[in-house]
């Protein structure tokens, strides 16, 4: 059992063996499960109810459902001791708790509930709550994909005190051992695990508040308010309006991120009790530090003070995960030490000595909380009506040194090599790598952890750990790292620039303040690539400014100048397909026309040949033109662009890109004007346009028209820069509620029938793919509208369509990854301002499927058609030439039931391929050996056969066929 269930109010802890009577006695409880092993599925559970004293009744008569068919009745357990603790004599409320291990057969989602009679007396937003059962659940995933997982915690008790009128808060405390996320919302509590309790009311309902409900807070300016923080879990309700005891309930519930997706784990229900009195007595506050943000190994030794304005003597508490701790525990003491209440302003010290093993993502809680006892003026000992309380959470990030020893060193092949130092703080377990081209100079502030956004840098590698278990410590052991760009080769000419974060794995997460960067130079040994500056936007008579610099660091002596430079280019930011030669020069720019730079990115390389231009040397890094997106809002357009360049456009040296418009001044709606920079350093690559930079509010009647010209440079003292590169030329309006053209002649895999394209494909493709294309509307009203489109897909009609090309720029998009061709689509433009045009007409795209069986096969062992099986290019990794001359093999089929029958009719083999194996063509191959199914090889002669097939197509009509034929063994 864990030390915060057992020691969480106790003083002296009792072994009951309570006498079980069905009667009145409940309060408050909740579940609290914890993994007994990570090598089974073994949890102990920790069933707490917090009961009524003044009840003879004791807690522990209920029983267990464990949600996987297992239910056990504690009252016939003897077995389960229950530990109870008097919590508060006068309040008559004990504290009982009983552990349970139990075990799971399997991996799945599991509802634990306990159900027991009855609730304590008096409760006033239910009916009858004295015969009213008590009820709580705890939902358990067992997911081994998202690993080992504790429940949440709650480390302060759910009875607490308000007072009519005043404003009461509460926080339960929670803690979670595993570091998830933790959300909270409010539930009815329930006496069933399917009914509520009977007739619940909301504590803040007018009944409660005689006819002073419109004034219920307690401002007495407004009605009251219940709720409960989503986030921090602080229960407020302002204010109280009859006196009385009030249940209500919540559920806390576990979130996760694994590969970058949130998962939830599950919840805890927590069912509370609220006592409300009456009291001219006021709210004590409590007076914490904002936010704390620490390095491991710093001790936190920070002061907190109680006050209360009725100058009443006062109670400070601390509760948090920091105080679960086996080693380094946290501390809060109060001071005078020892005394329950004291005068106020009463202060308390807390103190933490943090280290490694304590780094993750999200701070601790530590929830602070004052208590004010309200003394009979002649009697100081003698409480006169209930306590108040306020509590404060002290949120606290611990997060790890920086890795030192960081060293870049150029290598061979365009490629630099990183050390570092082992990094041995807690339980790292990659070391991040982030690159940029050109230094940026920036010293992190407290807290500020990882790479800033800011930086433009690049994450290029993470570099996994090796973890010492027996010594409950982590090392990063491979402390090298070779950089060569995905096998590409760096950049020419360029100065990298690298930093790296140590990183902690989920789910408790965390990162480490960032190393100290390091930069090296590779040699200018090929073209040096500066410019692709768009001079013209145009559909098609566009224009591109291609520049870059020679060799300068070549061995001229291997290499003697002068030279010859081929121009490729090609489309898109990948600039990876289609890429085809555009000019052969000797100077150092060309001028690229005959573009569509309105809708395209264009990326460019530059081959480096010899003086004759007979023999190629090296190449440039590929570059590409600058894009810019617009999106209007009201009286106001966002700018952001993007460029794919082998040097940076986030520079120190140069950090202010040039922003151009139209409509400066009134009648000047084709002159482009400077208007603005952006601070790149600072912002990123983006600007926000209001008018304010002259005065002017833009206009929802006006079209304006934007260009940017970038700056950028390679950090190399070699290298003149910066270097000016423009986007294209792009308009919008603000407040545009219009919605784009739909995209024309849409065609899938250009227009090609399924035969010719499966006949292309060949056999050995696994992954299959579909090419969308359309065409725009060149309408004056279209033309300069559409920003990129959204291709929508779906295997079935009776799914729904989904988004499988998001702000696809161009004419075509490549669907690929599929197991088949089959589906339906269509396509939807998007304008700069985010509406989408009405759908395309759907096409539909369906299999051909190929099943043909030959008529002999001769199974003697000499490798050649020793099997039967449908035509196919390969058996058994094996070429057949008699079939791999056919050309043909199996598609797209989901389902095969082949037998062979003698010639009385019996089955002598029969052949099923594996449910859950569609499209895998080894799964319907049969392979058969001519033999029979108990292994008697068969003689020569000939054999029938019956095949039925299950096709994948969409077309339910040809989906199922039957093959009937013959097969003749020869040996």
């Amino acid at each position: 059992m864990r030390k915060h269930i057992i020691f969480l109010l106790l003083g002296m802890a009792l072994i009951l063996k309570p006498e079980r009577v069905n009667a009145t006695h409940i309060r408050a409880g909740e579940i609290i499960a914890s993994r007994v092993s990570t090598s089974s599925l073994t949890y102990s559970f920790s069933i707490i109810g917090y009961t009524d004293t003044g009840s003879n009744v004791k807690f522990g008569g209920g029983e267990i459902d464990f949600g996987d068919g297992t239910v056990i009745n504690i009252e016939e357990g003897s077995q389960f001791g229950i530990v109870e603790v008097i919590v508060d004599q006068e309040k008559q409320i004990a504290f009982n708790v009983f552990e349970i291990e139990h075990t799971f057969q399997a991996p799945g989602a599991y509802i634990v509930r306990f159900n027991e009679k009855n609730r304590n007396a008096g409760v006033l937003n239910m009916d009858n709550s004295v015969d009213t059962p008590f009820y709580i659940e705890t939902r358990l995933l067992i997911d081994p994909f998202l690993g080992s997982n504790n429940t949440p915690v709650f480390l302060v008790p759910p009875v607490d005190e308000g007072a009519v009128g005043v404003r009461f808060i509460h926080n339960p405390g929670a803690f979670d051992i595993d570091g998830d996320s933790l959300s909270y919302r409010l539930v009815v509590p329930k006496q069933f695990k399917d009914r509520e309790v009977t007739n619940y009311t909301d504590p803040n309902d007018p009944k409660f508040y005689a006819s002073n409900f419109s004034n219920g807070n307690e401002n007495q300016n407004g009605p009251p308010v219940f709720s409960i923080d989503a986030i921090t879990g602080d229960l407020v309700w302002d204010s109280p309006g009859a006196m009385g005891e009030y249940n209500i309930a919540f559920i806390v519930e576990e979130w996760r991120k694994v590969q970058g997706e949130w998962f939830n784990l599950g919840y805890v229900t927590r069912d509370m009790q609220i006592i409300v009195d009456e009291t001219d007595n006021n709210r004590p506050e409590i007076i914490v530090p904002d936010q704390i943000c620490v390095e491991a190994g710093t001790l936190i030794n920070e002061k907190v003070i109680g006050v209360d304005q009725d100058g009443h003597q006062v109670k400070l508490e601390a509760f948090g995960g920091p105080f679960e701790f086996d080693v380094n525990p946290a501390t809060f003491q109060p001071f005078p030490f020892g005394a329950d209440y004291a005068p106020q302003p009463r202060e308390g010290i807390f103190q933490w000595q943090t280290d490694c093993s304590m780094v993750r993502k999200r701070p601790y809680d530590i929830q602070f909380k004052v208590t004010d006892f309200p003394a009979n003026a002649q009697n100081p000992s003698e409480r006169v009506g209930p306590s108040l309380v306020d509590f404060k959470t002290l949120p606290i990030t611990i997060y790890a040194p920086a890795p030192t020893g960081l060293v870049a060193s150029v290598q061979t092949g365009r490629s630099i090599s990183l050390t570092w130092d082992e990094y041995n703080c807690g339980l790292a377990d990659q070391m991040q790598v982030w690159r940029r081209v050109d230094n940026f100079n920036f010293t992190p502030d407290d807290c500020n952890l990882g790479i800033p956004s800011n930086g433009g840098y690049e994450l290029i590698a993470t570099v996994d750990s090796i973890r010492y278990t027996d010594e409950n410590k982590s090392t990063i052991y491979r402390t090298l790292f070779l950089d060569d760009n995905d096998g590409e080769g760096l950049a020419p000419g360029a100065n990298y620039c690298y930093r790296i974060v140590a990183a902690f794995p989920e789910p408790a997460g965390g990162e480490s303040v960032v190393s100290e960067e390091v930069c090296d130079i590779i040699l200018a040994d090929a073209p040096v690539t500066t410019n692709v500056d768009i001079i013209k936007t145009d559909r098609s008579n566009g224009e591109i400014f291609v520049k870059w610099l020679a060799p300068f660091q070549i061995d001229q002596v291997q290499f003697p100048p002068p030279y010859r430079y081929k121009v490729f280019r090609s489309v898109g930011f990948a600039g990876n397909e289609e890429e085809i030669e555009v000019a052969f020069v000797d100077e150092l720019e060309f001028t690229d026309t005959g573009l569509n730079t309105v809708d395209l990115v264009y990326k460019y390389r530059i081959d480096l040949y010899n003086n004759n231009g007979t023999s190629y040397v090296d190449s440039s890094s590929p570059a590409s033109s600058v894009w810019l997106s617009l999106a209007p809002g009201l009286n106001s357009i966002n700018l952001q662009w993007m460029a794919e360049v082998p040097w940076s456009n986030i520079s120190s040296d140069h950090p202010y890109h040039r922003v151009y418009r139209n409509w400066v001044v009134e009648g000047s709606a084709d002159e482009i004007v400077l208007i603005d920079s952006a601070e790149v350093t600072a912002q990123g690559l983006r600007f926000f346009d209001d008018g304010s930079f002259n005065d002017m509010e833009l206009s929802q009647d006006r079209n304006y028209c934007y260009y940017i010209e970038t700056k950028g440079g390679y950090g190399n003292s070699l290298i003149e820069e910066p270097f000016l590169n423009k986007s294209q030329l792009v308009c919008a309006e603000p407040n545009d509620m219009d919605p784009p053209c739909t995209p024309l002649s849409f065609s899938i895999n250009d227009g090609l029938d399924c035969e010719l394209l499966v006949e292309a494909e060949g056999c050995s493709v696994e992954d299959y793919t579909n090419l969308i294309s359309w065409e725009l509307d060149l309408g004056d009203e279209c033309e300069d509208d559409i920003a990129n489109f959204n291709i929508y897909y779906t295997q079935s009609l009776e799914d729904e369509f989904k988004i499988v090309g998001a702000n696809v720029i161009g004419t075509e998009f490549s669907h690929d990854g599929l197991t088949s061709h089959k589906g339906y689509y269509f396509i939807r433009s998007v304008d700069r301002s985010g509406n989408s045009s009405t759908p395309s007409d759907t096409l539909v795209f369906d299999n051909c499927p190929v099943f043909e069986l030959p008529n002999v096969f001769s199974p003697n062992g000499d490798g050649f058609n020793d099997v039967f099986t449908p035509y196919f290019d390969t058996v058994d990794g094996r070429t057949i030439p008699d079939f791999a001359s056919n050309g043909k093999c199996p598609k797209f089929i989901e389902s095969l039931d082949f037998r062979v029958f003698d010639r009385s009719g019996g089955v002598i083999f029969s052949f099923e391929s594996n449910s859950g194996q569609e499209g895998n063509i080894n799964n319907v191959l049969i392979n058969w050996d001519g033999k029979t199914n108990s292994g008697i090889e068969l003689p020569s002669g000939v054999y029938y056969y019956s095949a039925d097939v299950t096709f994948d197509v969409l077309d339910q009509s040809i989906a199922n066929q039957a093959y009937n034929g013959w097969v003749q063994i020869l040996k």
